[in-house]
């Protein structure tokens, strides 16, 4: 089935000169790099860089919410770890990246 079809690539024509512009590929390269930056990678290095911030900033006694939904105040502060009380004497241990916002105080009263 195969001989069939070379015997065609064989005899087309090259085309001669007329090919696209000089440079488009270079062009359409550097285009596609730059919409990848501006849609994709700074986008997200921006999200990185606040979310970064938001947890260096987190002292005890400040009110999150954590990507699991959980709402707590903080009650101890260790290198990679929080300890939020999420009721009365309920107490969790989280990992810092899981904190997904800060809350204004008095928030975990008023819900």
């Amino acid at each position: 089935m195969m001989d069939f079809f070379i015997p065609l690539a064989h005899a087309a024509d090259a085309g001669g000169g007329s090919g696209p512009l000089p440079g488009l590929d270079i062009f359409i390269i550097i285009a596609f790099a730059a919409v990848f930056y501006f849609i994709v990678w700074r986008p997200q290095s921006k999200r990185a860089k606040e979310h970064k911030e938001l947890v260096a900033g987190l002292g005890k006694g400040d009110e999150i919410v954590t990507n699991g939904g959980l709402i707590g105040k903080i009650s101890k502060v260790e290198d990679q770890y929080l300890v939020i009380e999420v009721a009365d004497k309920v107490e969790l241990k989280l990992q810092k990246g899981a904190v997904a916002a800060a809350l204004p105080k008095g928030t975990i009263k008023s819900i």
